[in-house]
């Protein structure tokens, strides 16, 4: 594919984003940006997390890992449908209950004001890390099959995408999205269908026995279960995953408020057991591609490995420009659906948790300082983008994100445990420094625990992070009134 053919498909998929956003953002309320008016269809809402929640990183990074890990990953996505199980029948009841805009009021209501500022600060600093590292994926590979040939520089490239991505959700915000999120989870499905489907043909055996294709595979095993050591083994990847499904979902404000736009309690649970069974459904797939293009890699001498993997056989023109087509489309909507997303729930949360928008101003003053605080997030986004750019090092995009939500969602797992568990209250004041305590506590044993256990921890930092969090707030409990 030429470059100036890519451009013009980026252009016409922004056209569409665009134009959605016209006709759904008619009204630029707060109550409409924040959440939807809580009118969004259930199933829509189901359909487009599918695409929030897989994201650029999975779209390129799960089917490279393959090659090394088998489909080891599978057993953290098995593990997700506990955690999710978990979202539908405590945290959505909970949510609902006391009408929540922002998850983390909850927060201040249980224990105090400086555990809330505490949770909505973790939650920041997490999306605003996470989301740019999965737009810097994305925009790295654009980079590299468009706007290099075409003379533009880096900063350029990522300037003008948040630029597009604030034009679409400035005014509606989360009601945009929930439309716009399911035409690029579609987008992105077409893209994993598609290139399955040619991949298989190369190859020379038809879809209906791709599953005997995939059993045959040295590359498919699931389960691990012999060192219990490894990283790789299934109790740690299961557990680790019915917690990361907690954490990056039931306590991240970006997938909440998408929850939290349906019409009622029992509308939400019905698209999270939806969105369950589909995403595993979809997980297996991507692997399954990751199969399909290791092998392709070695009939065709293809050298690249990992991240690099999927883009250089999509784009190289052997499969058709079908494929590069498809590819091309699927990777911009999986990075512009977890970056839209991000950008209004780092919108919400700021306005809400920091500055309190809601308590201290009228509406319509509300409207203003949203509308700046948009402005400067989008400012944000660009600027870490920048710096992951020019001083990043290597290792596979995917486990330092998941190493980096370890660190950072620990802390809101063992407060919102201890607060859903317990009844004991906290002295307030001095839960900031057992939230920074406990990720700092994590990383030294994590690095040394080789040495000290023969152990890998893995995701399971998470749950050591979550433990250590819960054990520094028992420390601090008061005793009953």
């Amino acid at each position: 594919m030429q470059p100036y053919q890519v451009l013009i498909l980026i252009a016409a998929y922004f056209a569409v984003l665009i134009l959605i956003s016209y006709f759904t953002g008619r009204g630029g309320s707060n109550a409409e940006f924040f959440k939807a008016n809580k009118q969004a269809p259930w199933y829509l809402v189901a359909f487009g997390m599918i695409g929030a929640s897989l994201s650029g990183i999975t779209f390129i990074s799960i089917p490279g890992t393959v090659d090394s890990d088998s489909f080891s990953y599978f057993q953290v996505v098995l593990g997700y449908t506990i955690g999710y199980a978990v979202i539908g029948q405590v945290l959505l009841p909970l949510y609902y209950k006391l009408n929540l805009t922002s998850i983390y009021t909850y927060l201040e209501s249980r224990f105090g004001n400086a555990s809330y500022k505490t949770g909505a600060s973790f939650f920041l600093l997490s999306r605003v890390v996470g989301a740019s590292f999965r737009l810097f994926l994305v925009a790295n590979v654009l980079q590299l099959i468009v706007f290099d040939a075409m003379g533009v520089p880096y900063y350029a490239t990522v300037t003008i995408t948040i630029l597009l991505i604030w034009l679409y959700t400035f005014k509606s915000g989360i009601k945009t999205i929930i439309w716009t999120d399911t035409l690029q989870t579609f987008f992105m499905l077409l893209a994993l269908g598609i290139t399955i489907y040619f991949i298989s043909e190369d190859l020379g055996f038809n879809l209906s026995n791709l599953f005997g294709y995939l059993a045959d595979s040295e590359h498919s095993q699931i389960f691990f279960f012999d060192d219990w050591k490894s990283k790789d083994h299934f109790v740690k990847q299961f557990l680790s995953g019915a917690f990361i499904a907690i954490v990056m979902t039931g306590l991240d404000q970006d997938m909440m408020q998408k929850n939290l736009t349906c019409r009622s309690l029992k509308d939400a649970q019905k698209n999270m057991f939806w969105f369950t069974i589909v995403l595993v459904f979809v997980n297996f797939l991507f692997l399954a591609l990751g199969v399909l293009l290791t092998d392709y890699a070695d009939v065709n001498g293809v050298t690249e490995v990992r991240d690099e993997l999927f883009p250089a056989i999509a784009t190289s023109g052997n499969l058709g420009l079908a494929v590069a087509i498809f590819f091309i489309l699927g990777l911009i909507a999986a990075a512009y659906s977890s970056a839209d997303s991000a950008l209004t729930s780092l919108t919400t949360s700021f306005s809400i948790d920091i500055l309190d928008i809601e308590k201290k101003y009228d509406e319509k003053k509300q409207v203003r300082i949203r509308k700046q605080i948009h402005v400067a997030i989008s400012i944000l986004l660009i600027l870490v983008m920048l710096v992951f750019k020019y001083a990043i090092a290597d290792k596979s995009v995917i486990n330092k994100l998941f190493q980096f939500a370890g660190y950072t969602y620990g802390p809101l797992l063992g407060l919102y445990a201890f607060g859903l568990f317990t009844s004991w209250k906290v002295k307030d004041k001095l839960v900031p420094i057992i939230a920074i305590a406990a990720p700092v506590l994590s990383y030294i044993i994590s690095l040394n625990s080789l040495k000290w256990f023969g152990f890998e921890f893995g995701f399971f930092i998470l749950i050591l992070n979550g433990l250590l969090t819960f054990l520094g707030l028992v420390l601090v409990r008061r005793k009953h009134h």
